[in-house]
């Protein structure tokens, strides 16, 4: 182990029962640097951190290898040979890890403070009035608002971001040696994921900390990374600087999820998909090929709309502070107005917070609006009769978010395909109905098989796919996608968006898009719709609204983009040198 190295891994195997999570993986983290580490879900990024850190829980364990780390008295210690007792001097300690999903981190029951004071107490041996005063300090160095409201609060009563800031301010408590980061900015806000990891960059270069960052994105890994490992089912396929992975990667799965994430600077027909590269290496200009399809200024303008949303408004009332106040209530879609148009794809973005969940949900009554209306095809949703509504509902789908709580655990999803046709009454009868649920599980790249799988046996992405089958079920004509592919990786989120843009072109379906991420909006998206605070601050053509954004706020959106690009690399690489 070379002088410059804290941290060496040697033919590390991790295994969970017969199946090995991680095969024989060998990799050195040096001082001061940040290691990336990429790849797809269930690739071994996360076990490998975790076997790091003597976490992976039963019947995982590892099998074989060293872990070899450098302390801070200079001495090389071999991690997987101490006891549980001797590893919790190091563990928090000196090697600290901020995990993916802050809320399942936190304990629900202890306060924010409490939580990170303990840490201080157990590790630093300080007083209860001197742990608090650093965790004060530390609250304000994470630049958490209000810190002395947060030292009292719990995390459900905190935005995600504030939770991963929490989360920061535990692993940094102690001045760890190394920290290892595992998603630490998956499904957050582009603006808040940019201020996470420009605290991070700050922490790092004031402590010397060396950093692990783990992630699927590669954009991400650009904006942080010095060396970048490559993860494929368990092995490392590639390794090198960020500047040569990213300028000249060698190998296909690399260059697919190179590839995955929608450009900033053009407008794809298609996306990338990992497939494409493993057979078709040569390939890959042809895959990227720009595109002027979608709905055109004459259609939108010519044709009536199929959606009209006038003055929209939908409230939620706080809850009371003391006996007898007087009730408070919130705007969450603040007076909006819009059309969507056949056959379009209309995006809508804008942080968490700012309604975009809500406008889609009241334009379905699933959340009723205060004020305003909304009309589908001449007819008026606000003033229509549940009765009436509910069978109009087979025209109007949604497809939630999280594909797992929006699915009934219980119930086999060739069942749950079917649930919806029995509903409005389409087949003729059973057997028909079975027949259309395994047309759809294949026209959505699932078998006919899959008819009796419940959904926990099935990955992120194909849950996804079968929301998908069961939005289409009913054949509607207009279809809200909420963060529809927000939490999945950049591999299956390209699937799952070539998907719904080839279902658009069969069917002639109507969108509604919305995310937080741009670059997606902007790949799916004829017009785009900013919002923020409830309004709409901004409404155009998708190109112009990226090209020559009118709001300060969208350029601040497209700005938190990561974008990866080999000239923002080369100037990162080249200032860090030059501080060195």
């Amino acid at each position: 182990m070379q002088n410059s190295q804290i941290l060496e891994v040697k033919n590390l195997i991790t295994s969970f029962r017969d199946v090995q999570a991680v095969k024989g993986t060998s990799f050195y983290l040096e001082k001061g640097k940040t290691l990336g580490i990429v790849g797809e879900s269930g690739s071994g990024k996360s076990v490998t951190a975790l076997s790091i850190m003597q976490l992976v829980a039963a019947p995982g364990k590892v099998t074989q290898g060293e872990i070899l780390y450098r302390n801070k008295e200079d001495e090389v210690v071999d991690l997987l040979k101490l006891s549980g007792k001797s590893l919790r001097k190091y563990r928090g300690n000196e090697i600290s890890m901020i995990f993916q999903e802050p809320m399942t981190s936190l304990n629900p029951v202890f306060t924010c403070g409490a939580q990170v004071m303990e840490s201080l107490k157990l590790h630093l041996n300080l007083s209860k009035e001197a742990a608090r005063e650093k965790t004060l300090e530390l609250f304000n160095r994470v630049e958490l608002p209000r810190p002395e409201k947060l030292l009292k609060s719990f995390p459900h009563q905190i935005s995600g971001g504030q939770k991963q800031r929490v989360m920061i301010a535990m692993a940094m408590s102690c001045n760890p040696s190394i920290l290892i980061a595992d998603e630490p900015t998956t499904a957050l806000d582009v603006t808040v994921q940019k201020r996470i990891l420009s605290l991070m960059r700050e922490l790092q270069e004031e402590t010397e900390m060396s950093t692990i960052f783990i992630s699927h994105d590669l954009g991400v890994i650009a904006e942080i990374a010095d060396e970048v490992l490559v993860m494929y089912k368990g092995e490392i396929v590639e390794r090198g600087d960020v500047l040569t992975i990213f300028e000249n990667p060698s190998h296909p799965y690399t260059k697919g999820l190179l590839a995955c994430r929608p450009p900033l600077d053009r407008k794809l027909h298609r996306l990338p998909t990992i497939a494409d590269f493993w057979d078709q290496q040569d390939k890959k200009d042809a895959k990227l090929a720009e595109t002027s399809e979608g709905v055109d200024d004459g259609r939108v303008i010519g044709a009536a709309p199929l959606l009209k949303v006038e003055n929209l408004t939908t409230t939620f009332q706080m809850p009371s502070t003391w006996f007898g106040a007087k009730k408070r209530f919130i705007k969450a879609v603040d007076n909006v107005t819009f059309n969507v148009y056949p056959g379009e794809t209309l995006g809508l973005v804008g942080e968490s917070g700012c309604g975009k969940t809500t406008l889609g949900r009241s334009i379905l009554r699933l959340i009723e609006p205060a004020s305003g209306k909304v009309y589908f095809d001449g007819q008026s949703l606000t003033d229509m009769a549940p009765i009436v509504l509910r069978a109009l509902r087979k025209q109007i789908q949604i497809i939630f978010q999280d594909p797992y709580s929006s699915l009934n655990p219980r119930i086999p999803i060739g069942k749950a395909l079917m649930e919806p046709m029995k509903v409005h009454k389409l087949g003729k009868h059973l057997g028909e109905q079975r027949e259309k649920v395994m047309h759809l599980l294949e026209k959505v790249g699932l078998s006919p098989e899959h008819f009796n799988r419940y959904p926990h046996e099935f990955s992120g992405g194909q849950r996804q796919r079968i929301c998908i089958a069961r939005a289409l079920a009913v054949e509607p004509r207009f279809i809200i996608c909420d963060e529809s592919v927000s939490a999945l990786d950049v591999s299956i989120q390209a699937q799952v968006l070539n998907l719904l843009k080839d279902l658009q072109m069969e069917f002639g379906f109507t969108y509604i898009f919305i995310s937080h991420d741009l670059s997606v909006v902007r790949f799916m998206s004829d017009r785009i719709m900013v919002m923020r605070e409830g309004k709409i601050v901004e409404l155009g053509q998708a190109d112009d609204v990226y090209e020559q954004p009118a709001s300060p706020y969208t350029r601040q959106l497209i700005d938190a983009v990561p974008h990866g690009s080999i000239d923002e690399i080369r100037k990162r690489v080249h200032l860090r040198g030059a501080d060195s």
